[in-house]
Parts: C-alpha cells; sequence; structure tokens
C-alpha cells in the first residue's frame, strides 16, 4: 500500500498530542459489507448499516479493491450522471482514469485525488487505463460522496486534480504514524482539497504497536474506515480491521492504535481513513447517482438527464451515457 511515503518520518511536521481535549468514545463499529459496482469491479460498501445522521456530512464510501487483477480483468463505470454532490477518488495502489462531461479529468495514480464537484449536475465516467487492462496488477482505491448544502447544489460543475506530491505529510508526536492530510486541516496543518462543505479527510499509517491521538474539532462528526491491518479505536480500545467502520461519538479528540503483531501482509501496520465533517442537518432524498433534498428534486433529475440537460458522453469511443452509482 505506497499511496504517499517518505524516507524518514522524523523530518516532517509534528502533530501535538492533544493534553486535555476530551477523548470521542466509540459510538459504533461496523463491518462493510461486500459486493460489485461499474461494470464489476469488487467493493466494500463502507457505510452500509450507519444512520445517516451519524454520517453527515457524508452519503456514502465504497472501498474500491484491494484486489489483484489477472490480465484482462481490470473494469470501471459506464457513462453515468451525477448531481448535488461531490465524489472524492482517492487511488492508492493502481490507476484510473476519469473523464467528465464538464471537461474535467486526467490519470490519478497511487496517492492521487480527484475531487469532483458535481453540483448542477454531470456526466462522468472512469476506467482503467489499457495497460493495467493488458498485464492486470494491483487495484485499491476510495470513492467518497459528500453532501453539497441546499444552496450549494445548484453550483457550477468543478474538478480538482490533487496530486499525491502535495498532500500535507504529517508526523505523529512519537513518529509512529505517517498522517496525509487530503482536505481540510489536522492541528492547524492544511491539505490541498477545496470542499464547499467543511469536512477534514486524512489517511494514516500506524507502525505496529503504535498509537496516535488526533485533536479533532468538536463541530464535526469522526469516523475511521481500516484500509488494512489490525488494532484498536477510541479510549476504550474497541478492535478493528480491515473493512470495520468506527464512528466516534462527541469530544475533542481520537485515538487509534495499530496491534503490535500484524500478519506479513500488513506488516507496514494499520493503515486507516479518518474523516469528519460540519453536519449539513438539512433533509437528503437520495436516489442511484442523485443526492437532493427532496423526492421533486431528484425526479427532477432523472427527467433532465434522460432529456439531455446533464451533458452529453463524447461519441469518440463507443461510449454510451447510463444511469448507474459509482
Amino acid at each position: 500500500m505506497p499511496a504517499v511515503t517518505v524516507d524518514d518520518i522524523l523530518t516532517l511536521p509534528r502533530l501535538r498530542t492533544p493534553d486535555t481535549a476530551r477523548p470521542r468514545p466509540v459510538s459504533t463499529v461496523t463491518t462493510a459489507p461486500r459486493g460489485f459496482e461499474g461494470e464489476g469491479f469488487p467493493v466494500r460498501r463502507a457505510f452500509a448499516g450507519v444512520d445517516l445522521r451519524a454520517l453527515d456530512p457524508f452519503i456514502h464510501m465504497d472501498q474500491m479493491g484491494e484486489v489483484e487483477y489477472a490480465p484482462g480483468e481490470p473494469k470501471g463505470t459506464p457513462w453515468h450522471p451525477h448531481r448535488g454532490f461531490e465524489t472524492v477518488t482517492y487511488i492508492i495502489d493502481g490507476a484510473f482514469i476519469h473523464q467528465d462531461s464538464h471537461g474535467g479529468g486526467g490519470v490519478i495514480t497511487n496517492g492521487d485525488t480527484q475531487w469532483m464537484t458535481a453540483g448542477s449536475g454531470l456526466l462522468h465516467i472512469e476506467t482503467p487505463p489499457e495497460e493495467l487492462v493488458v498485464t492486470g496488477g494491483l487495484f485499491h482505491g476510495i470513492q467518497l460522496w459528500v453532501n453539497l448544502p441546499k444552496a450549494d447544489k445548484w453550483a457550477p460543475p468543478r474538478y480538482q486534480d490533487i496530486r499525491g506530491g502535495k498532500v500535507a505529510l504529517l508526523s505523529s508526536a512519537d513518529g509512529g504514524a505517517l498522517v496525509r492530510v487530503i482536505a481540510g486541516e489536522l492541528d492547524g496543518h492544511a491539505g490541498p482539497g477545496s470542499t464547499y462543505t467543511p469536512i477534514t479527510l486524512a489517511h494514516a499509517t500506524i507502525a505496529p504497536g503504535a498509537s496516535v491521538t488526533l485533536p479533532w474539532r468538536p463541530d464535526f462528526n469522526a469516523l475511521a474506515y481500516v484500509l488494512s491491518g489490525t488494532g484498536t479505536v477510541g479510549p476504550d480500545r474497541r478492535p478493528v480491521r480491515g473493512g470495520r467502520l468506527a464512528v466516534f461519538g462527541a469530544g475533542g479528540s481520537v485515538t487509534v492504535a495499530a496491534a503490535p503483531a500484524q500478519d506479513a501482509r500488513h506488516s507496514a501496520g494499520l493503515d486507516v481513513l479518518l474523516l469528519g465533517g460540519r453536519p449539513i442537518r438539512e433533509p437528503v432524498a437520495m436516489y442511484g447517482p442523485f443526492v437532493m433534498n427532496t423526492k421533486a428534486e431528484v425526479v427532477q433529475a432523472f427527467e433532465d438527464f434522460q432529456a439531455g440537460r446533464l451533458g452529453s458522453a463524447p461519441a469518440h469511443g463507443g461510449l454510451r451515457a447510463e444511469t448507474g452509482q459509482d
């Protein structure tokens, strides 16, 4: 799991360990079920079974892979529409090509993030590059859906190409954890992602036996999704492993620790995605690729898509527009 790393973590800025902040307890730990998405690539539904009120402002998250493709196996998604939210695709291993009807797109690979604000609506497609299809190889990533408040749901679409080398790299206070800040900020250190909804999104790699306690904004919710490895979360040391989501309660800091003994595959320790944001607290009407405030707005989104008002897929390559969910 390379993402972005450094030769000497001790050269990085250090995160302070909060001394007085109230530790956030763990409210729930759930296990993400497995499924398939797009044209048939494997995913884990990270938020399955969790109340949307605990996730707000987040809507949906898939862990794509981790999968070792044989030649000819890599798959993507067909053209499909979105409206009313932002998709955040973070590639840890492998590569994905994005293209949308608003002119955004490019190749994202180890440690890169594409941040697509669907806003008022567009079409997009995600496909593996031809060389990955030919050779096969490791593929692993995350796609997160961030809701937009009513005032921003009709914002013009935009695309952010966040290269892995631009993320803020930080060390825990004792050097036992590498923290990559993609968006928002941790302890005054800001990531490069620009967001409509205030959030923090970070990827931490915690060495076996090490732990990290991070200051966390009290007005944000707090979630930890384990990408790989085993460890514990919260002051009561609830056990977690790959594919589990921890939802934290109220407080000013979050704690995650890696188990001293990891299996050979995850010898680098515990990899965990840490995310939180300021809840929007507005009604959510979601169906397929549309996240709106009312059912009537969802119906209107489908009508606009069918009428071609969300854009059109390029004619080249034999690609066609389809309704689907990433």
